[in-house]
């Protein structure tokens, strides 16, 4: 009902990653610029980190979409709680190459087989792999063995591994050094500047059919950035809660003291600021962040119910 009071044709502020819906900031754009680079001259190995909730999954959805369309054959393994098993019936699934037998030997002679088929074909294959700082260092190690399948000048899997910040520190370990030394592209994602929050809300706005009638205040937006610290899965939960209950009290644009409200609700206004300057900013913002984000999936499935709850009924 919302969505109609702003003159909207959809949810604007969805969590899904929407391809869609990725904001394009400086450093969004160097990232999806380094991996189709990467991807386009067979750079073997592509490392892509960022903090929880900073857009990763979105920007690999924009990737695949990119790559489907480029008809490259892709392989995509988000469930990071793997054996090594696991890992070659998902990847043997997704790339969708028939195999008999379930000996890695034959698997990966089966896999071979189908990269050098499509190396002479002039196509390119990638493997992408999310969440990978939950991975155990036996199965990072058999994904460094696959970029192992290669020609005398061309490595015929490309490999997209995305994670956490965690994934770099663990990628410090003695025994996966071979893997950190075969890493041939880097690249990031970051929480939103104040700015770039503006604009991310602007054009999600946008998208989802804004006609341009202002329906966030300046203050608001401020508030949003200042509560979400620029995590932009918590912009998304406070612009999408401070709009349902605008819409209960039937107030246009929604005012900045109903995004305060929002933050109180879901206890964001009790992270600690980042002394900005200060030698342990970065890792108070990494702390923050971690605070802002260890509960989001209960305050979500909150925010579900709520949704169809008038603010005012609802229990402290």
């Amino acid at each position: 009902m919302y969505q109609r009071f702003f003159g909207l044709r959809e949810s604007p502020f969805n969590v899904n990653p929407d391809p869609r819906y990725l904001y394009m900031t400086r450093q969004i754009q160097e990232a999806l610029a380094g991996l189709t680079y990467g991807i386009q001259n067979r750079k073997g190995f592509i490392l892509l980190t960022g903090e929880v909730g900073t857009g990763k999954t979105t920007l690999l959805n924009r990737l695949l979409d990119w790559l489907r369309g480029q008809r490259v054959a892709t392989a995509y393994i988000f469930n990071s709680r793997l054996e090594v098993n696991h890992l070659f019936d998902f990847m043997m699934a997704d790339f969708e190459i028939p195999f008999d037998s379930r000996e890695k030997s034959q698997v990966l002679l089966r896999l071979n087989q189908w990269l050098l088929e499509r190396y002479r074909a002039g196509e390119t294959a990638v493997l992408i792999v999310d969440e990978a700082q939950n991975l155990g260092a036996e199965v990072l190690e058999e994904i460094r063995l696959l970029t192992n399948l290669e020609t005398a000048t061309e490595k015929l899997l490309q490999i997209v591994l995305t994670g956490q910040p965690e994934l770099e520190e663990k990628l410090k370990l003695p025994e996966l050094r071979q893997l950190r030394q075969r890493i041939t592209l880097r690249c990031r994602t970051a929480p939103l500047n104040l700015d770039e929050t503006f604009g991310y809300i602007a054009e999600r706005l946008r998208i989802a059919g804004a006609n341009g009638t202002p329906i966030f205040s300046k203050e608001a937006i401020e508030a949003v950035h200042t509560y979400s610290r620029g995590i932009p899965r918590v912009v998304n939960l406070l612009c999408e809660h401070s709009m349902i209950n605008a819409y209960v009290d039937s107030v246009r644009p929604v005012p900045g003291n109903l995004v305060e409200e929002v933050a109180r609700e879901f206890q964001l206004d009790e992270v600690a600021p980042v002394a900005s300057g200060t030698s342990t900013a970065a890792a108070q913002q990494t702390a923050n962040t971690q605070a802002l984000l260890e509960n989001l999936d209960e305050l979500l499935v909150r925010l579900r119910h709520l949704s169809a709850v008038p603010s005012r009924e609802r229990k402290p």
